[in-house]
């Protein structure tokens, strides 16, 4: 569903706003808070005229310091009735705190028709702007199948306010855009496995690539199989709805380095012969969070002016129970000829993965390879729901996509790719097994997890973004809402656009 909110920079003042919502961006000061004066229309003595008390009693009444995201709201009458006046934190207006900033301010007005903050200012960083629109929007983002509860709605529209409107309107635009993406990888995600097949989520690939101008290429079960894909066709063999493969393409002119993008887009994962529990599968409709996520930032590309040629490959199957499913020591050859035997189907996310990771390297000659899934309970006991873990053979590339997460408000923590750990995948009957055979190492799952990818991957410069803690969040807090978060959407757009 589309984003409910609308953001635009506005000429104009804050006294002559229309909107029912007016806010004051205040940055946090070494002498105490500091109201930003710009955009406002109002000197401080004409508004403490207007207010209860004046604006420095009210804040040291509060406790309020202009920390970021912190609010305070007062009735006003500014000539046309009492309307809600919020003074509304931004710290050292850095882009982690306007993005906070943004998020907490969009929460506040909820069930408001219009509102207004004094946020398109000379001085700010059109970075800390982006991420100020980023925050709104993505803290505006709701998921449901039922009507909106009154009162609770995001605002329809928010006014940036000031006299440098003109120099905000492209950092809105790359806010917007940025958010909208993460929207659209949130709804493929929190989309219902009953109507979220293999099939429906390839056939939303085709029409959401077709507006982005993208081409497209489907594998069907039959092409899957007359190509060699046998890791993607074991993990869907258990289920009625049979996999898919996806290739999206965008080719802009004159680009001379070529990148992979690869998804995890496990439908529904029960956990197929090794069952999972009720309270882990109930979650299991967001196990394809890696390929909506990389469907999302293929169609963002273009109106972010990414230089580089992207490839995105979602490799789509449900790992269903039943009596055709996987069995337990089955051995399956994988895209790349390797063959691996199954120790346990609930460690099918790296099957799927391995044979799109095995096509990109044979097929495609990626200059980088980067894959994204929601692969191990380990990365998230490690790591917390906060941090995504990232594994890389490559130092520069780990280091700018650390960078672009660290700005994004979406923090990656690289992992060690031990190479001691690798004996644990070795098989007497297969290539390599899919867990470990051994207990010796203490059942390091993400690591191995990552040393299994890394088998597939050759020479070429890789990433694995194992987003199992953070691809998930259990409230609404913040920029995130209950549900799929799309971790990863915004930090690999900006990693791209910088290229």
């Amino acid at each position: 569903m589309p984003l409910a909110t609308e953001i635009h920079p506005t000429d104009g003042v804050l006294a002559e706003s229309t909107a029912d919502r007016l806010a004051i961006i205040v940055r946090a000061g070494t002498d105490g808070p500091q109201p930003v004066a710009d955009g406002v229309g109002l000197s401080l003595t004409n508004l403490d005229a207007r207010l209860p008390a004046s604006v420095a009693q009210l804040f040291d009444t509060y406790e309020f310091r202009g920390k970021a995201g912190q609010i305070v709201e007062f009735p006003v009458d500014l000539g046309r009735g009492l309307i809600r006046l919020s003074f509304l934190g931004v710290g050292d207006a850095t882009p982690e705190e306007m993005r906070k900033a943004g998020a907490a301010f969009a929460r506040s007005v909820r069930g408001s028709s219009r509102a207004a903050v004094n946020a398109a200012v000379s001085g700010h960083d059109p970075e800390a702007l982006t991420a100020f629109v980023e925050g709104a929007l993505l803290a505006s983002y709701t998921f449901t199948l039922t009507e909106t509860a009154e009162g609770t709605a995001p605002a329809a529209a928010i006014d940036l306010v000031g006299s440098a409107a003109s120099e905000a309107a492209e950092p809105t635009r790359r806010g917007t855009v940025l958010a909208r993406a993460t929207a659209m990888a949130r709804d493929l995600i929190n989309t219902p496995a009953a109507e979220k097949s293999p099939a429906w989520l390839a056939s939303r690939a085709e029409a959401i690539g077709a507006e982005a101008g993208l081409s497209v290429r489907v594998w069907d079960e039959e092409a899957l199989y007359h190509d060699g894909f046998g890791a993607i066709l074991t993990v869907g063999q258990g289920s009625p709805r049979p996999p898919r493969l996806v290739e999206l393409s965008y080719r802009p002119a004159g680009a001379t380095e070529h990148i992979v993008l690869v998804g995890k887009g496990i439908t529904f994962d029960t956990g197929g012969l090794s069952l999972k529990p009720n309270d882990n599968m109930k979650l299991m409709k967001t196990d394809m969070s890696g390929a909506g996520i990389i469907l999302a930032v293929l169609s963002a590309v273009q109106e972010l002016g990414v230089r580089v040629s992207v490839t995105g490959l979602l490799a789509i199957a449900e790992n269903a129970f039943s009596g055709s499913a996987m069995r337990l020591g089955d051995v399956l050859t994988t895209y790349s000829g390797r063959t691996v035997e199954v120790l346990n189907s609930d460690a099918e996310g790296r099957l799927v993965l391995a044979d799109a990771i095995g096509y990109a390297v044979t097929k495609l000659a990626p200059d980088t390879l980067v894959d994204v899934a929601t692969l191990t309970g380990a990365a998230r006991v490690a790591l917390g729901s906060g941090i995504g873990a990232l594994f890389a053979t490559d130092d520069t590339l780990a280091a700018a996509l650390v960078d672009a997460g660290k700005r994004s408000g979406e923090t990656l923590w690289r992992m060690p790719l031990h190479e001691e750990y690798r004996d644990a995948l070795d098989s007497p009957v297969a290539d390599l097994a899919n867990t470990s055979v051994k207990d010796d190492y203490g059942h390091p799952g993400a690591i191995e997890a990552a040393l299994f990818l890394r088998e597939f991957v050759g020479s070429v410069p890789w990433a694995h973004l194992d987003i199992a803690g953070p691809g998930r969040s259990m409230s609404d807090e913040g920029i995130l809402s209950k549900g799929g978060t799309a971790f990863g959407t915004r930090l690999l757009l900006r990693w791209l656009a910088e290229r």
